[in-house]
């Protein structure tokens, strides 16, 4: 399980649930349900982690829940 804060939406354009990581750059999923697009972007955070390793870039640590003004 991931620590990092994950923002799910409903996308009218795409007819599905968008999941963003907004710690994790460009990390993002999507499901035709809440649950699938959840179940989703786990897989890609780990994938995201795993090609950061492997070109030598730095993973940044789960801060928790982010503010915006």
């Amino acid at each position: 399980m991931f620590k990092y804060e994950v923002i799910i939406y409903w996308s009218e354009e795409d007819k599905a649930f968008i999941a963003e990581v907004p710690e994790l750059p460009g990390c993002a999923s999507d499901g035709q349900s809440y649950q699938e697009a959840l179940a989703n972007v786990e897989t890609v955070i780990k994938e995201w982690i795993d090609t950061a390793k492997e070109l030598g870039r730095t993973i940044p640590q789960p801060r928790g829940r982010l503010l915006f003004a």
